[in-house]
């Protein structure tokens, strides 16, 4: 026998470092929960109290971005956090769903009450 060592390692190399934490959460369902409760905040909200319900209190202005806000605040936290990041990420995509498509109704609706 000879002294040499085959160039083959004998054993794969061992890798050292924290274990990948599960995530949980899906994308697909805060993407399509957050657009829908989205929705059903504003078309609910307008229809319980009118269109002109909070125009004569000091809350006239920020009245329709209070709740996105609150929104944009919980899926930043939710999308910064490892476990949760999957959730936020999802919820901050319905949120951009929720802006395309409402934008699109209500230009949509604009342009049939001008004519």
């Amino acid at each position: 026998m000879s002294d040499d060592t085959p160039d083959i390692p004998t054993s794969p190399p061992h890798r050292e470092g924290p274990a990948p934490s599960p995530k949980s959460g899906s994308m697909s369902m805060g993407a399509f929960f957050g657009a829908l409760a989205l929705y059903a905040i504003y078309v609910l909200g307008t229809m319980a109290r009118g269109p002109y319900a909070w125009s004569a209190t000091f809350l006239s202005i920020p009245a329709p971005f209070i709740p996105i806000a609150l929104y944009l605040v919980v899926a930043i936290a939710l999308a910064v956090f490892p476990r949760t990041s999957r959730l936020g990420t999802g919820l901050l995509i319905g949120l951009g769903a929720f802006l395309l498509l409402g934008g699109g109704l209500c230009v949509t609706f604009l342009a049939q009450v001008r004519g």
